[in-house]
């Protein structure tokens, strides 16, 4: 018996198949094969279309077959992963009325920040855990107020996974963690916030119904069973924004557990069992993938927007594209630490959260044109960015998080040990790689929500470490750090 892991990112659809019964991935696929294209009309603006997700994610699964044809009949279960706090917006037949604005996209933070004032920090803090910030409920608030004719047209607006859910099954549900995510649950009153929806003008009625994480969510359709080559009737049984998902993929479900990733985004999510808040919204908390009212859990999440369109803009713009990645990495390694005083401000990709909303671009310090070559820009990038985790991190600290051990899949950035050495000694922590991904995680998913397993635990049987990092007693980065932070916080006041 197998399950399929579906990962809707902004670069990319993948997919996985899942053996339940061993507990490992068994095949695995992507499309496209370069990163798909964000539509930027103006500066801070970030979208897609969402039928580019559903005709690539037909490609992935086209590419699956080629190698997996006789694994596919064998799906019992569809989980669903996908890109946070992205907004899609359809009318009564079900048709999308405008692109996607997704979560990269920086137009509706002033729209929020007044939010936050209007309702009251105290209010927001204490029932959303949140301002309403840059995040889903202020980008459909951004379409009220500047195109009310597509916005009186909304049926019903959903998530990335629910709309991607929605295709598949022809029934439009979301989760309690998804509107978590959009900042539209209260955290105290355990449901959808009122205040929020009166504030903005929102009907309740515009917000699909709500179904648990882990359950049967609707079944696979007879029109997209033949488009996808699957079988009709096959249930979707969980569903999950990407970053509460990695966390599950990497078995971080309980308090002190913390997972990152360093993709597109940059991101370090803690598990903790307390409505932990940060005063100015830097880090956010949602509701975790497992939480229950008798036993609560909720992800304490940062973000950095500019971690993989950095790396890619640095290779492709100035180091030229036939250099791979795992060449760059090769290349930082012959640097010493400190990459001989050029440090690089990892931003530059819209407004960033943690620097509590402000867009300061990316900037390179310290550059000399007769001492630092390639190799020098590589680890000065990789190291800014571990930089500005670290930097993250000292926010989170006072939250209740504990930095003993990260977890994380050996993808991406996480592929450079210079960037995860950097960030262990920067961070004190034991940084762990694990077999999995976005894709794998969500197929973990559909199994426990189908009910595959007599005990959760017994998903993550096939989870294997492969590599893991210690802090070095004689590394001197955190000397570094504090230079690169001076810097940092001389751009923030400028």
């Amino acid at each position: 018996m197998n399950t399929l892991g579906i990962d809707i990112g902004s670069s990319s659809i993948k997919v996985t198949l899942f053996d339940v019964e061993n507990g490992k991935s068994i095949g695995n696929a992507s499309f496209p094969p370069k990163e798909m294209d964000i539509i930027s009309l103006r500066q801070d603006w970030a979208e897609q279309d969402p039928e580019v997700w559903m005709n690539n994610l037909q490609k992935a699964i086209e590419s699956l077959r080629k190698e997996h044809q006789s694994a596919l009949p064998d799906v019992a279960a569809i989980g669903i992963s996908y890109q946070m706090h992205g907004l899609v917006m359809v009318d009564h037949k079900g048709q999308v009325l405008r692109n996607s604005i997704i979560w990269c996209d920086s137009r509706a933070v002033n729209i929020g920040n007044k939010a936050f004032i209007d309702l009251g920090c105290g209010f927001c803090l204490q029932h959303l855990l949140n301002s309403p910030g840059n995040f889903t409920a202020s980008k459909l608030k951004w379409v009220k107020e500047n195109e009310h004719l597509t916005f009186d047209k909304l049926h019903k607006f959903m998530l990335p996974g629910d709309y991607v859910a929605f295709r598949l099954t022809n029934e439009i549900k979301t989760t309690a963690s998804g509107l978590s995510e959009g900042i539209l649950w209260d955290f105290e009153r355990n449901t959808v916030s009122d205040e929020l929806l009166q504030y903005y003008g929102f009907n309740r009625e515009m917000i699909p119904d709500i179904v648990d994480t882990f359950s049967i969510q609707g079944h696979l359709s007879n029109e997209m069973a033949e488009i996808l080559g699957l079988t009709a009737g096959i249930p979707v049984t969980y569903r999950s924004g990407d970053q509460p998902n990695n966390a599950l993929s990497l078995k971080v479900l309980n308090p002190g557990e913390v997972a990152a990733t360093a993709g597109t985004s940059g991101v370090v999510y803690g598990v903790t069992e307390s409505k932990a808040y940060d005063q100015q919204s830097r880090v956010n908390t949602f509701l975790h993938v497992n939480n229950s009212e008798n036993n609560p859990r909720l992800g304490v999440l940062l973000c950095l927007n500019s971690v993989g369109i950095l790396n890619s803009w640095v290779r492709h713009q100035l180091l030229g594209s036939e250099i791979s990645y795992n060449e760059m990495n090769l290349l930082a390694s012959n640097i010493e630490e400190g990459s001989n005083g050029l440090m690089i401000l990892p931003f530059g990709n819209g407004s960033e959260r943690v620097l509590e909303n402000k867009h300061i671009g990316a900037s390179m310090h310290g550059l000399n044109l007769t001492q630092h070559h390639k190799g020098h820009i590589v680890r000065a990038l990789q190291e800014g960015i571990a930089f500005a985790f670290k930097y993250g991190l000292e926010i989170m600290q006072p939250l209740g998080l504990d930095l003993r051990v990260i977890r994380a899949g050996k993808a991406n950035m996480f592929l450079s040990p210079v960037f995860a050495s950097t960030l262990s000694n920067l961070s004190g922590a034991r940084i762990e790689l694990y077999n999995t991904d976005g894709a794998e995680g969500a197929a973990r998913g559909a199994a426990i929500g189908a009910g595959f397993y007599t005990k959760p635990e017994e998903a993550f049987d096939g989870l294997r470490l492969l590599e893991s990092f210690e802090s070095e007693p004689n590394s001197r980065i955190n000397d570094y750090y504090e230079i690169w932070k001076k810097f940092l916080e001389k751009e923030l006041q400028s």
